[in-house]
């Protein structure tokens, strides 16, 4: 495995699952950020069909995506909105 892998621009998705299988000790040059700014979307949470979403579930691992952005893709589609 590679030492000093950097990651360039993450989702929350991307970088939880990087730090699942990644520990700080692999890294020399991580410094400590003191000061992070972001902001935060509101989210509305649905309930979807078991088997539906089992569906989607296979369908965005073979796309390399999360449920939620292949749902919000795939939404934001049907309803005529471009991210």
């Amino acid at each position: 495995m590679k030492k000093n892998k950097k990651i360039k621009e993450a989702g929350v998705y991307d970088a939880s699952g990087f730090w699942d299988e990644h520990d700080f000790g692999e890294f020399d040059d991580i410094k400590e950020v003191k000061e992070i700014k972001f902001s935060l979307k509101k989210k509305k949470y649905v309930g979807i069909d078991i088997d539906l979403y089992s569906r989607i579930k296979s369908k965005a691992k073979k796309l390399h995506k999360t449920e939620d952005i292949l749902i919000n893709e795939l939404l934001g589609e049907f309803v005529g909105m471009t991210t």
